[in-house]
């Protein structure tokens, strides 16, 4: 799902009387931001599938988002699929001190934003695809972590997810509206019928929390199965839960014990390397190759890969 939300106000860069003052000011100055169907409705819009649009109403939920991502006045947030800007204006009340940098691919969303916002002098509206945004170099620019927060449409929710782990060092955290199943995915425990690839690789590199659930009807259009906003947050000094020499490679390994799940463990590798080289692995562990990859928790992926050849 894509699509920024929010509701309630806005504020601009105030270096002036900082804190809460200015805060409190800029949001009555500016006054109750629009509900979202009144903005489809003002601007002769609809959701569009192509972009995964879904546009958030749900007081409650915004509120919750918001909440998550700010964590001082002066953070800088990247907020991924701003589309109508109802949640970029409750982020940039509360960070006067700071910036939200809003990426929007879809021109028509472009448009709202520029209208309803375009005067608020700490957002920068970019038209860009999330996945092709320089991170780094805005941290660069600013010499700080990043804050990135999303409702992030399903067909690019996991790339998007790993663009922001490859980008760990620099982040500070992230706070995403995902699907449900991919939500319960990333927090599955081994040996459960969720857990799988994506959990594994998400929580090598962050603790995952769930911020809060959010039902289809907190949508419009509503789609047809509910939603988690989780929050990632990288794991001390960027480093992975477990010792990595060659991350594509573990990766590698990861993916191939989840490949074929009905298989056992030493089957599913062969997929990738020979039966020598697994033995020689499973040995060097003591894994048992006759279990399952989905039993196998991230310590144990760690060893494997370690113990198996880079392919």
């Amino acid at each position: 799902m894509s699509g920024g939300n929010g509701t309630n106000g806005n504020g601009s860069n105030g270096n002036g009387n900082g804190g809460r003052d200015s805060h409190t000011k800029l949001a009555e100055a500016i006054g109750p931001f629009p509900d979202a169907r009144v903005l489809l409705e003002r601007y002769g819009l609809r959701a569009k599938k192509s972009f995964g649009q879904n546009f958030l109403i749900s007081e409650r939920a915004l509120r919750g988002i918001a909440d998550a991502a700010v964590s001082a006045d002066s953070d800088w947030i990247v907020e991924i699929g701003a589309g109508l800007g109802t949640l970029t204006a409750r982020i940039v009340e509360r960070v006067t001190a700071g910036k939200v940098i809003a990426l929007e691919p879809d021109p028509d969303m472009i448009r709202v934003l520029k209208a309803e916002l375009g005067d608020v002098d700490n957002l920068e509206i970019e038209q860009v695809d999330a996945m092709k945004y320089d991170l780094r170099m805005l941290q660069r620019m600013i010499g700080e972590p990043l804050t990135v927060v999303g409702n992030l449409p399903y067909h690019l929710a996991s790339q998007l997810i790993f663009k922001v782990i490859d980008a760990r060092d620099i982040v500070r955290f992230a706070v995403f509206m995902i699907q449900k199943e991919m939500a319960d995915r990333i927090v599955a425990k081994p040996a459960t019928k969720e857990y799988g690839a994506l959990g594994v690789m998400v929580r090598t590199y962050c603790d995952v929390l769930t911020v809060l659930k959010v039902g289809a009807g907190s949508f419009v259009p509503a789609p047809k199965i509910d939603s988690t906003v989780i929050k990632l947050v990288p794991l001390a000094n960027a480093e992975p839960r477990v010792p990595i020499a060659n991350h594509p490679h573990y990766s590698k390994v990861v993916h191939a014990a989840f490949g074929q799940r009905r298989k056992t463990l030493r089957n599913a590798l062969k997929a990738v390397w020979e039966d020598a080289e697994i033995d020689g692995a499973l040995a060097a562990t003591k894994i048992d190759g006759v279990r399952r990859g989905e039993t196998l928790d991230i310590s144990e992926f760690g060893q494997l890969a370690a113990a198996l050849p880079v392919r």
